[in-house]
């Protein structure tokens, strides 16, 4: 097997936060199997007269938290990604026209390079979206601008969360009780928000934690409980929420099987689930995270498994 030659899309390096990033064990892992890493941020990503190209380094990685890259070069180079064998799209959300605009550029790729996820998909498959095609596993849902719709939801359902569809990281979610007698963090004075939200019926299992679940190439390979802390909604890691070993419990065996033939289908080969109790929340194909906390949590290597799997699948 040949060495390599990846480019990773990614936020920028500087800002990364290395007790919960992903990116960088796959990017690390990458290394050292000797494949080229190059790395640019979505902002450099172009069209130029017949080629997908990016401004960016090629980089060295260092497990250790004080210097853990390198650029090999003083200035940025121009880089035609059809010379390289796999790009991996990685920037976290919110998912916006930006985005957007990122996956068009790269579904020009010749299929010589392998893009993960597929930017097609990823421009498809809404994070938040995406659940609704498995109707059975979700919990009462709705998206709306309507301000009228959540009140309407919330005196039915008495007890619910609203989220932003685009939006990450646990920001902007609230839970409203029918007895808070005003929706929280939703101003009432329109009758419109200015996006649609997601509104979902509280699951109180969410003490328990929310589980990211690891699936590649359409298979189980590690999943974790996020903890909330005391009195908090939110379980994401960045969030404050704290990692617990956990497996595949309540329905969450069946949820990944449900899901396996669209994941298969739709070439999304690296995705995190979220779920709660007995539902599916999310499903995570932008840039799913929960590496390092499953690793250290279960003594094994995700990393390793996500680059074996790729190499076997598409080399």
């Amino acid at each position: 097997m040949k060495n390599l030659n990846v480019a990773i899309q990614m936020d920028n390096i500087e800002n990364i936060d290395l007790e919960f990033d992903t990116s960088f064990l796959i990017g690390l892992e990458a290394q050292n199997r000797k494949y080229k890493l190059f790395y640019y941020n979505p902002i450099d990503l172009e069209y130029l007269e017949g080629n997908i190209c990016a401004n960016g380094y090629f980089i060295e990685l260092h497990d250790n938290k004080k210097d853990y890259f390198r650029y090999l070069s003083i200035d940025k180079s121009l880089q035609i990604l059809n010379n390289f064998d796999v790009i991996l799209i990685r920037q976290d959300p919110p998912f916006n026209m930006n985005y957007i605009t990122s996956t068009y550029l790269l579904e020009k790729l010749t299929n010589s390079t392998v893009v993960i996820n597929n930017p097609t998909s990823v421009r498809n498959f809404s994070e938040k979206i995406f659940p609704l095609k498995f109707k059975k596993f979700i919990p009462p849902t709705s998206i709306t601008q309507n301000i009228s719709t959540i009140k309407q939801f919330l005196e039915k359902h008495k007890d619910i969360v609203t989220k932003p569809l685009y939006g990450n990281g646990g920001e902007g979610i609230f839970r409203t009780k029918i007895t808070d007698k005003k929706l929280q963090g939703i101003r009432e004075d329109k009758l419109f928000l200015e996006e649609p939200i997601v509104i979902q019926k509280y699951i109180p299992e969410i003490i328990n934690g929310d589980r990211r679940i690891i699936l590649i190439d359409g298979e189980y390979y590690g999943s974790v409980a996020r903890i909330p802390e005391e009195n908090n909604l939110k379980a994401n890691f960045h969030a404050g929420g704290k990692p617990q070993k956990s497996d595949l419990i309540y329905r969450d065996k069946e949820i990944c099987e449900a899901l396996k033939e669209n994941l298969k289908k739709y070439n999304l080969f690296f995705v995190g689930i979220d779920t709660i109790g007995n539902y599916l929340t999310e499903i995570n194909v932008t840039s799913p995270t929960g590496f390092k906390q499953i690793n250290e949590l279960n003594n094994i290597k995700l990393e390793r498994i996500f680059w074996d799997k790729l190499v076997s699948k598409y080399f």
